[in-house]
């Protein structure tokens, strides 16, 4: 079982031919809105990779959160452990430009209600693997941490979005997962010794004793273990809309380890997925089934 704890949004996406400058108004050609929140793009990846998932999380009493929880109902995840708060349905406003980059601004809303004590509603066991981010309180994020470990099941921390504050967190993950430009923020927060970024890796793995994962968009992914130290590629693609890639590939990790999955191969299916999710827009809408990351690598071969 795949148990995500994280952020339930709705997406509102506007297109513009290329991102605003500080101060600027440019001109949109057209406005979607579309279900999002880390943890909920995590959860739906993880369930078209194939895997069984229960979510764990809050939304408003709003028009949002039907649309917001919508694709997760359609894709078969346990809303059991989603509760309902007073504050307003999360919402991400997300500009994209015409090369497929984005801005994005989050209003939490009731993913800053999801507290320490929602983690009961996960029902862990052992070897469940856990999905987490830091779109809801972190001492939240750490409560599930904690309970991932006592319960003997395997944790998966997205270090997204950036927070300094949660430094700390990352070691007591079995698999954190940054992009590059939040690697070498932690990296910097942690006093990580090294010239270059798999340097900076290396000295995580080894002291920590856990795997760090870093995606690289389009050249891949890297991964140090305590014992070995992985490059894995990207498929080769035109990206229409980058929102959801990061997600995408944590939730087909998360399935690809659940399933038992080496390391390696884990890592690529992943790779494949987050790749194919750049093909369309928008988050939730873009995130492939299993047949086409399938098809996807076996082309690729």
């Amino acid at each position: 079982m795949i148990i995500v704890v994280g952020s339930i949004n709705l997406d509102l996406i506007a297109n513009v031919d290329r991102l605003p400058a500080p101060g600027e108004t440019v001109r949109g050609s057209n406005f979607t809105t579309a279900p999002g929140g880390k943890g909920a793009n995590q959860a739906l990846a993880a369930a078209r990779a194939g895997a069984k998932v229960r979510m764990v999380g809050a939304v408003g009493k709003d028009s949002f959160a039907a649309e917001a929880t919508a694709l997760l109902r359609d894709g078969k995840v346990d809303l059991s452990g989603v509760g309902e708060s007073f504050a307003s349905t999360g919402t991400a406003l997300i500009l994209v430009g015409a090369d497929g980059e984005n801005v994005i601004a989050v209003v939490p809303g009731a993913n800053d209600s999801v507290l320490p004590a929602d983690i009961a509603k996960a029902l862990l066991k052992k070897n469940d693997v856990v999905l987490l981010q830091h779109e809801i309180p972190l001492q939240t994020v750490e409560a599930a941490l904690d309970a991932t470990r006592a319960a003997g099941a395997v944790s998966v921390l997205n270090t997204a979005p950036f927070r300094g504050e949660a430094s700390d967190l990352l070691a007591k993950a079995d698999y954190a997962v940054a992009n590059e430009t939040e690697f070498d923020l932690y990296g910097e927060a942690l006093s990580l010794a090294g010239r270059d970024r798999p340097a900076r890796m290396r000295d995580y793995a080894g002291k920590t004793g856990r795997t760090i994962v870093v995606t690289l968009g389009g050249d891949g992914v890297l991964a140090a273990t305590p014992d070995d130290f992985l490059t894995v590629p990207a498929l080769k693609i035109t990206p229409v809309d980058t929102v959801g890639a990061g997600d995408t590939f944590c939730g087909y990790f998360g399935a690809g380890l659940s399933s038992g999955l080496p390391l390696e191969q884990a890592l690529v299916r992943a790779a494949a997925a987050g790749s194919l999710a750049c093909l369309k827009p928008g988050a939730q809408p873009a995130i492939p089934l299993a047949k086409d990351v399938d098809a996807a690598l076996t082309g690729a071969r």
